[in-house]
């Protein structure tokens, strides 16, 4: 049973500090004005939750995301309604509540990975992908501008313009090869790559992890020498802890590290 039960595109399941947040609407995922709701609630959610300490954006269908529900767009008594201030104030939510997340995301992407999909996916702090996926932006050709922000922070702009001029997707190996997914695997291979990664990270110190994403989240934006200085502040209240002596303790006695932190899940 989902963690979020009134949900309608998306399921969230949590166990062994690890949440997976499974896109589920039939037949590719296209995004509608729920389940940007729904997307932002879920990991609002998860980041206020002392007992999930990774996440995991995935889909059950037969692609990762193919992107902006056209035909809700389409449907809508005009143009402009579809694509009124509160459905990009509601993207901007949702993509916004991703890269806030308190703790590390992941996104397993298979198949396509279109528009808002590739969005979705880029908002997250890791990208796996299956050899079959194909991620792009496409929005130039169904009259809209997408999401190249986004992509610009992780990917040369040469390659961001040319999905955005083009609306035309690039395969796996090649968003590997310009850093956009970090790791491409067989399909049958894709989910379990990345729940090994996941309880990887999740054994992490909680303390930890949460303050390693604080740092980098804000010191993004900043030069080298001021993104630093910041992220010092971090590596300062993390090493005043409890966590860092037993770090420390671990190592030398060739043991697990228990970490002090409260595990008691917080209601959705």
């Amino acid at each position: 049973m989902s963690d979020f039960p009134d949900a309608t595109s998306i399921t969230v399941l949590a166990a062994d500090g690890v949440a997976e947040v499974t896109l589920s609407r039939p037949p590719v995922n296209a995004v509608s004005v729920r389940m940007y709701e729904e997307l932002t609630a879920a990991f609002r959610a998860l980041s206020r939750r002392n007992d999930v300490h990774a996440v995991v954006l995935r889909s059950d269908q037969r692609m990762f995301c193919a992107g902006a529900d056209i035909k809700q767009q389409v449907d809508s008594p005009t143009i402009a309604e579809s694509t009124n201030e509160y459905r990009q104030r509601l993207a901007r939510m949702c993509y916004d509540a991703i890269l806030d997340c308190a703790v590390p995301t992941i996104a397993a992407v298979h198949g396509h990975a279109i528009g808002a999909g590739a969005v979705l996916a880029a908002c997250c702090d890791i990208r796996y992908a299956s050899d079959d996926a194909r991620l792009g932006l496409p929005e130039i050709n169904v009259g809209r501008c997408g999401g190249g922000r986004h992509l610009m922070r992780l990917v040369p702009q040469g390659a961001t313009r040319l999905m955005y001029f083009t609306g035309e997707p690039v395969d796996a190996q090649e968003a590997w090869r310009f850093g956009l997914v970090q790791r491409v695997v067989a399909p049958d291979e894709l989910l379990d790559s990345v729940r090994e990664l996941a309880a990887k990270i999740a054994a992490k110190s909680p303390l930890g992890l949460r303050l390693a994403k604080k740092a980098l989240n804000e010191s993004e934006s900043l030069g080298v020498r001021e993104g630093y200085a910041h992220e010092q502040i971090y590596t300062l209240q993390l090493a005043e802890s409890p966590d860092a002596a037993e770090a420390a303790r671990s190592v030398l006695e060739k043991r697990p590290p228990k970490w002090s932190w409260p595990a008691t899940p917080v209601a959705m």
